[in-house]
């Protein structure tokens, strides 16, 4: 079982900068950012580090960053996505400054799949299965955009979709009781790694503390191992974050995204 350390070191190898931008339309270097758009409007920040960046240098960097997205019209929105163990002093302050507002931070976790890879009993009723069809696609997304409060986001819907005919082992996986999806996730394999992601897991709330969030997890981790992917890593919300540490996965720093929108 890798350390807590050891965990931190292969998230920061592996799963920043090219692994975040594999699939983006355009990415640009600015000094140690990369700069990515995708399709949708899309723009994100993403770094290995800040290179021991001072207060200054991060200021100018955060100034050059919304440049370049507030300079192309195609882009209506970016993420700066933060890490709580990156050394970047002033960085919370030249956010702001430059129009970047904080989302809620979550916690970045990371462990073995196997881990995860165990038998839960589902309620009666309750049946898993991965889903591909674009009308069932859209069901479950429309209900994370539900559970997640935010309003219906059809271009994520789009997004799956398209990976899902790219065939690179994406896949999206629901929880359904009597012909209704209550809980619905992804799995992303990152290129070049030995990573899943397990990512937009949401319950509805009557559905919840019921076990059923832990058994669509253990199912895209024996989905992970089958695609030959030892090591799943989440960016998890306090909801889901004591779920996935009691299957073994390790919280190994924080993610806060501060989003830049056109006005």
């Amino acid at each position: 079982m890798a350390s807590p350390t050891e965990l931190l070191a292969a998230y920061d190898d592996q799963l920043r900068t090219t692994a975040e931008t594999h699939d983006a339309v355009t990415v640009t270097r600015h000094g140690p950012l990369h700069l990515a758009t995708f399709r949708g409007g899309r723009g994100l920040v993403t770094y290995r580090d800040l290179g021991g960046a001072d207060a200054a240098r991060v200021r100018a960097l955060v100034a050059a960053a919304r440049d370049r997205f507030a300079a192309d019209p195609a882009v209506g929105r970016a993420e700066w996505k933060t890490r709580g163990h990156d050394r970047a002093p002033g960085l919370h302050e030249a956010l702001l400054e430059h129009g970047f507002v904080p989302d809620e931070p979550e916690s970045v976790m990371v462990g073995e799949a196997s881990a995860l890879a165990v038998d839960v009993p589902l309620p009666d009723g309750v049946a898993l299965r991965r889903v591909t069809s674009e009308a069932d696609v859209r069901a479950a997304c429309a209900m994370q955009d539900e559970v997640f409060g935010g309003p219906p986001r059809p271009d994520m819907a789009d997004a799956v979709l398209r990976r899902l005919a790219a065939a690179d082992g994406t896949e999206l996986w629901v929880a359904e009781a009597q012909g209704r999806v209550v809980t619905a996730g992804r799995l992303e394999p990152v290129p070049g790694t030995p990573f899943a992601g397990i990512w937009g897991g949401a319950t509805r709330p009557g559905w919840r503390g019921r076990g059923i969030y832990r058994a669509l997890t253990a199912a895209r981790a024996r989905s992970a191992l089958r695609q030959g992917r030892t090591l799943v890593h989440s960016d998890s919300t306090e909801h889901s974050r004591p779920i996935l540490e009691r299957s073994g996965l390790v919280k190994v720093s924080t993610t806060t995204p501060y989003l830049w929108r056109r006005g």
